[in-house]
């Protein structure tokens, strides 16, 4: 076996995982976060068809090895270079939120799993011949497999940060047609190998050299912005943390739950977007409208209640808080970001519109991720702040399986550590219909406050409500008479509802700001009242805490339900209240099928024989179940220390 076999298999594998977490990128930015699960399993289900294939044609392909496997590499390289630009087409463009309302979205949905099933088959079937042909330099084949499977990895991220990702497929492409040349030198001889050769080429370099742009879903937040007039993206850069873009509009303007007795106009600026959602709007020390206007907002009643010295904003964006602290004269602001190519933008070629916001001199900058910071952090702080929940109109539960380790019972007790004897914590939700953020995030923070050996839960929150947001307090201490009556001023002012005020009993209330759902009060009491177990149980939507085992708190889906709430909102509401966890069952059950149908049933043909065979099923089963097992809890749990799915992954 000649040595150049090695380098073939570890050049092909890099490209196999390279090409995978390239896809996990791109279905994160033309789709949603889910996503990044089904390229993990479109990629085993081209390994074990590569495997059924193999056991059929085993000696056919054996017989001609020598053509058939650089063959199959260039044919790797081809489809790797192609079929993203292929997915963008209008048979295999299929929409998240379209699925639940026309059967055309599903068909499409299965034809892009076989679509991107393609090069991970091709380049199975490459590397399982070549370990049946040469199975007894299996282990050193192997462990060239691996090592380019690790460098693959490493290249996959390195690559993310100095291209886009339309241009990270044609790129990668590359390995598996560099292999091929390097396969077989006697294999030259044959004009089908110098013809397959000299297509893959000319096809990867043209994709390189025109890339095709990425189609974004419509129902994508910059999608929406792009549509305002004269609305055009003016900076982006991309890394592993995602693609971040710039837009600029005469008419974005942003004011989350703004008061309904702002009398300003409110002002223009710039949104940033990750991945195609909302970061926030890029603000300024120097205007004074674009960090007052937060005045006009629920959150602010944090400052209104007191006067903190010492102020911890997690997940700070693009600063708008970290710019409002500083407005409301906060001594030391400290601040997390992990995406460390947004701080750079905003550090350096964003500084002059932000007026070198990051380089106050009060500020403290991570560059971690929240939970990373209050794990080791031992500061104390009097407010600590986090990002607004969900977002307007609600998230449809399209973040169902996104990791969020700073909403978690956890996080929360460990914030709870993290305060002075006065201090406080601050969150804000938007409101939805039907009720599960809120609801939600009310139930975690009455039950960290209780795991913090605090009974009286009540008696450290307060909470009020604007048309579109909800703000709760959460206080080491009992909040007094004095700061109630100021919360009632405050709402008063502003023209907001408080609905918890301490350990005060409360009627409804929605004098500025009347809700569709008039039991919302009594959920807010079931919730805060001992027997708040029951009242999770008969909810039609899950709101028990999240937890670091299980952190997702955007999964409010109850499968018992389903038809409950069916027959309440009918079919083509899902997609605006739980598409997300539907998703990923619809992806478990379509790719079973397909797994069923392409490895399992063709194998009923041979038949299972052999004394040993049941122990045989139980080993390798055993292996490829807790293999895969092994890997996707990891690729969860790693999320909680990295913050971000590509390098978990």
């Amino acid at each position: 076996m000649p040595r150049s076999v090695y380098y073939s298999i570890g050049l092909l594998a890099a490209g196999v995982i390279a090409f995978e977490l390239i896809l996990i990128q791109i279905f994160s930015i033309t789709q949603w976060y889910h996503f990044a699960y089904m390229v993990i399993s479109v990629a085993m289900l081209g390994f074990g068809t590569a495997g059924t294939l193999l056991t059929f044609f085993e000696r056919w392909f054996l017989s001609r090895y020598n053509a058939v496997f650089p063959i199959l590499l260039f044919l790797t390289g081809i489809s790797m270079a192609i079929v993203v630009w292929l997915s963008g087409f209008p048979i295999f463009q299929f929409d998240t939120f379209l699925i639940f309302t026309d059967s055309k979205e599903l068909f499409r949905l299965i034809l892009t799993y076989l679509l991107f099933f393609i090069p991970f088959f091709l380049a199975a079937l490459a590397i399982g011949l070549t370990f049946d042909r040469f199975v007894y330099k299996i282990g050193k084949l192997y462990f060239a497999d691996l090592v380019g499977s690790g460098l693959g990895a490493i290249l996959g991220l390195l690559l993310m940060w100095y291209f886009f990702p339309n241009e990270l497929p044609g790129l990668v492409a590359l390995l598996p047609i560099l292999a091929g040349f390097i396969s077989w030198k006697k294999s030259w001889t044959n004009n089908w190998i110098k013809i397959q050769a000299s297509v893959a080429l000319v096809l990867v370099a043209l994709i390189i050299l025109k890339s095709p742009p990425l189609q974004v879903s419509e129902f994508k937040s910059i999608r929406k912005s792009l549509l305002l007039p004269k609305a055009k993206i003016e900076k982006e850069q991309n890394s592993p943390f995602g693609l971040v873009q710039v837009v600029s509009s005469p008419a974005l303007r942003y004011a989350p739950g703004l008061s309904l007795n702002y009398q300003e106009i409110v002002p223009v600026r710039k949104g940033v977007f990750n991945n195609g959602d909302w970061i926030g709007p890029l603000v300024s020390l120097s205007d004074v409208d674009s960090s007052n206007i937060l005045d006009y907002t629920t959150t602010a009643l944090a400052y209104n209640l007191g006067s903190p010295d010492n102020v911890l904003i997690l997940n700070a964006g693009t600063g708008e808080h970290v710019a409002y602290a500083l407005e409301k004269g906060v001594g030391s602001v400290t601040y997390t970001e992990s995406n460390s190519v947004l701080l750079s933008l905003l550090r350096n070629d964003l500084a002059v519109e932000t007026d070198s916001l990051f380089y106050h001199p009060n500020l403290i900058a991570h560059e971690v991720g929240a939970r990373t910071l209050i794990y080791s952090d031992s500061n104390h702080y009097d407010l600590i702040i986090l990002p607004t929940i969900s977002s307007f109109g609600g998230s449809a539960g399209l973040n169902a399986l996104q990791e969020q380790y700073i909403l978690t019972l956890e996080a929360f007790q460990q914030m709870w550590q993290r305060l002075t004897p006065n201090g406080m914590i601050c969150v804000t939700s938007w409101m939805d219909y039907p009720l599960r953020n809120p609801l939600k995030l009310l139930a975690t923070l009455v039950e960290s406050i209780e795991a913090n050996g605090n009974g009286h839960s009540s008696r450290h929150i307060v909470g009020i409500r604007s048309w579109g947001t909800i703000t709760f307090l959460l206080k080491r201490s009992e909040f007094g008479a004095e700061e109630i009556d100021r919360v009632n001023a405050f709402c008063d002012h502003y023209f907001f509802d408080p609905v918890l005020l301490g350990d005060e009993d409360m009627d409804f209330r929605d004098e500025y700001n009347q809700l569709q759902d008039t039991l919302f009060m009594d959920y807010l009491h079931a919730i805060l009242s001992p027997s708040r177990k029951a009242f999770y149980q008969s909810y039609d939507f899950n709101i028990r805490p999240a937890s670091d085992h299980s952190p997702y708190f955007s999964r409010f889906f109850r499968i018992k339900n389903l038809r409950k709430i069916s027959d309440a909102f009918g079919l083509q509401a899902f997609p605006f209240l739980e598409i997300g966890y539907l998703i990923v069952l619809l992806t478990f059950i379509q790719i079973a099928i397909i797994a069923m149908l392409l490895i399992l049933l063709p194998l009923f043909k041979l038949g299972f024989q052999g004394l040993d065979r049941w122990r045989i099923l139980g080993y390798f089963g055993g292996i490829g179940l807790g293999y895969m097992f092994v890997e996707i809890v990891l690729i969860q749990q790693f999320i909680l220390y990295f913050g971000n799915p590509i390098y978990a992954t």
